[in-house]
């Protein structure tokens, strides 16, 4: 009676472990794969963000921020989804974690695409796949927005030839003699920088100038105010 017993209570740890065992799996496997997809209303545009390994990430946050800011009513007035080259967690300059909402190959129309930055820029312009994205986003979209060492991307694709555009503080000479048929401004003087659809900054927290520039031209200049003033970016401008 005993034996019977004690297989019996080795029987129900061996069982309880093994259950255990199977909702740690299947637990990782779920935070492996990520489901794509982001609920869109599609009564409104949608932003778009590029990630990827490195991002600088307040270039990802700036437009982030601005953008799904609701109206002075509580309305949404974008959709704001991120977008990269394969469904897998990406881990920025910095160390967050993003995992983005589409990939590039299955992306919903756009409005505006950002091209952040990382401090790795040819691991970008290196990349066909993503430069095929952008190229093709150039036919689709009202604006594409770069920040900081973004600009090296939009300059491999040769969407802005013969635009204005500016990079990081000190990269304008790389990205002009890596791309002589940007017109590249100086970045010791100037911040932002619009030539027809295309926006550019600095990056890091210039990016938040650009992306207030740039919803002011989707919106106007009463919500652009009354953003900045939700977010208390207001604030620093009065520092």
């Amino acid at each position: 009676m005993k034996r019977i017993l004690l297989f019996g209570i080795i029987g129900f740890i061996a069982f309880g472990c093994s259950n255990r065992g199977n909702k740690e799996t299947a637990e990782g496997a779920l935070t492996q794969k990520h489901v794509m997809g982001k609920v869109l209303d599609s009564n409104i545009p949608t932003i778009g963000i590029l990630v990827f390994e490195g991002v600088i990430i307040n270039e990802v946050v700036a437009p982030l921020d601005v953008f799904s800011c609701r109206d002075i009513n509580k309305k949404p007035l974008f959709n704001v989804i991120t977008i990269g080259p394969e469904n897998k967690t990406y881990r920025s300059a910095h160390g967050l974690k993003i995992t983005p909402d589409y990939v590039i190959d299955k992306v919903p129309e756009l409005k505006v695409l950002v091209v952040p930055s990382s401090y790795n820029p040819a691991n970008q312009t290196s990349d066909k796949k993503l430069v095929k994205f952008v190229q093709e986003q150039n036919k689709k979209t009202d604006y594409i927005a770069s920040h900081c060492a973004g600009a090296f991307l939009i300059g491999e694709t040769g969407i802005a030839d013969n635009k204005e555009i500016v990079t990081y503080v000190t990269g304008g000479e790389s990205l002009k003699s890596e791309y002589p048929k940007l017109k590249v401004a100086d970045d010791s003087h100037v911040s932002v920088v619009q030539d027809g659809k295309f926006i550019s900054s600095n990056g890091s927290l210039v990016s938040y100038i650009a992306s207030f520039d740039l919803l002011e031209k989707l919106t106007s200049e009463e919500h652009r105010k009354y953003v900045e003033a939700y977010i208390l970016f207001d604030r620093i401008k009065e520092q």
